[in-house]
């Protein structure tokens, strides 16, 4: 599978957060060419602040290969990730991680601040813009409709924006 691929598929899990009423963001994690962990933004759902894309996703890679070590693994993610995030990424010795949009709020991969430039001992690998215009689409589509129930416009029901 090429990269794009593997964006497509985190795009689609971003789709289902954002129809949960979740700020839309997806990941995959790829172990020689195969998919083995998948996650979404679900911090609505459950309430709890480490519910997001990147860390459902790694869970899964944990219990797909039964270690906390993801070594020669790679996280494909919708929007750059956050400290948090970058510090299970680094914590669990990911190969490398691509991501789609920038997030210049909270990213911890270059948009605020990189962390993956510091002197750990896991060197991570970096790549932003992987369907960059596609996953940045999806979240201005999703925050356009939250402004515009916030101001009382009516939205229907298959771009219904999430309660607050």
């Amino acid at each position: 599978m090429e990269h794009a691929e593997y964006m497509r598929e985190a795009l689609r899990l971003a789709a289902e957060a954002a129809d949960a009423g979740e700020v839309p963001v997806g990941c995959v994690i790829v172990r020689d060419g195969a998919i083995i962990g998948r996650g979404r933004n679900r911090r609505e759902a459950r309430q709890r602040t480490d519910a997001h894309a990147e860390l459902e996703a790694i869970a899964q890679a944990n219990a797909a290969l039964g270690t906390w070590r993801l070594d020669g693994c790679d996280l494909y993610v919708t929007l750059e990730p956050c400290p948090m995030c970058a510090g299970a990424i680094l914590n669990g010795r990911l190969r490398s991680v691509r991501y789609g949009a920038r997030d210049r709020v909270m990213g911890a991969c270059g948009g605020v601040m990189n962390l993956f430039m510091e002197n750990f001992p896991n060197k991570t690998a970096l790549q932003g813009g992987i369907m960059e215009e596609e996953c940045g689409a999806a979240l201005s589509a999703f925050f356009d409709a939250l402004r515009g129930a916030a101001q009382g416009d009516t939205v229907t029901d298959e771009g219904a924006a999430p309660e607050k």
